[in-house]
């Protein structure tokens, strides 16, 4: 075989890095680089680091130097990746240094779970990784691995399960599957959860905000909405605007609510609920009670609000979904203590006459019979029952009822003109007086299926609602105890297995539907009936 001259080959090279901006000389296995005055610029170790094949040099990070700048250099195979402990990663609570307790530039341990500030010399994480001897960080912001002390990326398929917890994506297809789907899933603990029965972590005193959010993680048009990112990334919100914090907040609750590959099979709402007390200047805390009627509301408007909605129908998920119409007719009650002349006087003014308005509504409140005063027999307050269709008279445009202000008294009857695919009804169970908060126990009686709300309607106006107007119940809130230190449950419909929940915070158990119409029903979600498939599976 014939020899190659090595010479004239080196001589060669010689001449075209001469013409470069820099020479590259190779001693003991290193590479440096020296300008043209001969200065040294870099060094680096060519076995540790490791390029990809298509890498060419003008993309490598080398050839894009800038003055005294440190390279980040990266690495395919790390040796620390067996050190990660998947166990304690939770990346529900805020994003903040553990020790400095700053939001910028924050980076996970995965080997404990904390979060530090920075990655260069002296900063948190990399007094961390020196003393702990933990080596490999997330930074939360670019989602991006590093090894420190040593400073280098780390590149890995392996560490995609971490990015996906970090922030879970649903395809059309997941989605789909989501809804009809049966199969539990295993979380890293070995624990099994069925996606989106998954309880949410009791803070403090958060229960009631913990049962308004899960009911609204089931409902079909919110939870797609918000399970892809896509759907409101793009919306442009003034500039000092907080109120978008609720909006992106609730979509990375909805998503790891319903994340099928969680590590933990538990929840915690930390990042929203802080959201919530920040856009509600504190109206509504974490650490004490609150009432979940009245947060409910307040939720659903600044939602509307922050997703750029307006009064349009169409404007915002929100009002696709829950917005209905109805008519209002009221009429001023004559004062007693007038006399001949002067009542005959009002009648003519037209001031006492029927007026009517048409008013759009998020939810329906119904009130209830006040409980008897007097104990039985047994010295015990006799627990009143009604049922369902008759606190929904109020909405029939027949029944009318007065209510008092301070100055006038007024008649009032309410009819409904347009129906939403999904109905909210309150049941105002609360009174406050002078004194004290006081609670109606009366237990209302409802079917859980084929609701018929076309009842309430006149026959002009059922026959515009051409998709039905029989309604499924899919999620009650209760409320138990008393009105001073009661609790919050929330029983919800899981559409793929047809099964009913109860969930009080962590604790998550399944449920028979003859048992939830014993319970005080406070916030009640229906959901129109469609033709098909969902009536064959709830009968099933």
């Amino acid at each position: 075989m014939e020899q190659v001259d090595e010479k004239p080959l080196a001589k060669e090279h010689s001449e075209k890095d001469e013409t470069s901006n820099a020479n590259v000389e190779f001693k003991n296995g290193s590479e440096v680089k020296i300008d043209n005055e001969n200065e040294k610029v870099e060094s680096k170790d060519v076995l540790k680091r490791s390029f990809d094949e298509h890498d060419s040099d003008d993309e490598s990070p080398g050839a894009k130097i800038v003055k005294k700048q440190p390279k980040i250099e990266f690495s395919h195979h790390c040796p620390y990746l067996d050190t990660i402990d998947r166990g304690v990663l939770d990346f529900d609570f805020e994003k903040l240094c553990s020790v400095s307790l700053s939001r910028i530039n924050v980076y996970a341990c995965l080997i404990c779970g904390k979060y530090f500030q920075g990655r260069g010399n002296n900063t948190h994480a990399y007094t961390h990784s020196v003393s702990e001897n933990h080596r490999v960080f997330l930074n939360l912001e670019t989602k991006k691995f590093y090894c420190l002390p040593d400073n280098y990326e780390v590149i890995d398929a392996s560490l995609g399960d971490i990015l996906y917890v970090l922030n879970p994506t649903f395809t059309l297809e997941l989605v789909k599957r989501l809804e009809t789907s049966t199969r539990e899933a295993r979380a890293y603990d070995g624990t099994k959860y069925t996606p989106g029965v998954v309880g949410l972590n009791n803070i403090k005193a958060n229960d009631y905000l913990n049962v308004i959010l899960q009911a609204m993680s089931h409902v079909e048009g919110l939870r797609n909405y918000f399970l892809d990112e896509n759907n409101y990334n793009s919306i442009v919100r003034p500039p000092g605007d907080q109120s978008f914090l609720l909006v992106t907040r609730f979509g990375e609750l909805i998503r790891k609510l319903w994340n099928t590959k969680n590590f933990k099979a538990h929840v915690s709402p930390h990042e929203m609920l802080q959201a919530v007390v920040l856009c509600s200047k504190k109206k509504f805390q974490i650490t004490s009670q609150g009432d979940s009627g009245q947060f409910l509301p307040w939720f659903l408007n600044s939602l509307h609000l922050a997703l750029g909605g307006t009064k349009k129908r169409s404007s915002s998920v929100v009002y696709k979904n829950f917005l209905g119409s109805m008519k209002i007719h009221s009429k001023k009650i004559l004062p007693t203590d007038l006399d001949g002349f002067r009542k005959l006087e009002a009648q003519q003014s037209g001031e006492y006459e029927w007026k009517v308005e048409e008013s759009p509504f998020l939810f329906l409140t119904s009130e209830l019979p006040p409980p008897p005063l007097f104990k039985d027999e047994f010295h015990e307050n006799i627990i009143p029952q009604v049922s369902l269709y008759n606190i929904l008279s109020k909405f029939n445009g027949v029944t009318e009822k007065e209510y008092k202000t301070y100055k006038d008294n007024f008649l009032k009857r309410f009819e409904i003109t347009r129906l939403p695919r999904f109905i909210i009804l309150y049941i105002k169970r609360f009174t406050k007086n002078t004194f004290f908060v006081e609670k109606n126990p009366t237990i209302v009686n409802f079917p859980v299926s084929h609701i018929e709300f076309g009842d309430l309607l006149s026959e002009e106006v059922r026959a515009k609602h051409k998709d039905g107007t029989t309604y499924d119940l899919m999620a009650n809130v209760v409320h138990d105890g008393s009105s001073e230190n009661g609790s919050y449950k929330v029983h919800v419909l899981h559409k793929g297995s047809a099964k009913w929940y109860e969930m009080t915070d962590l604790y998550v158990t399944e449920i028979l539907p003859q048992m939830i119409t014993l319970t005080e029903a406070y916030v009640q979600i229906y959901e129109r009936r469609t033709e098909g498939g969902q009536t064959d599976k709830m009968e099933n």
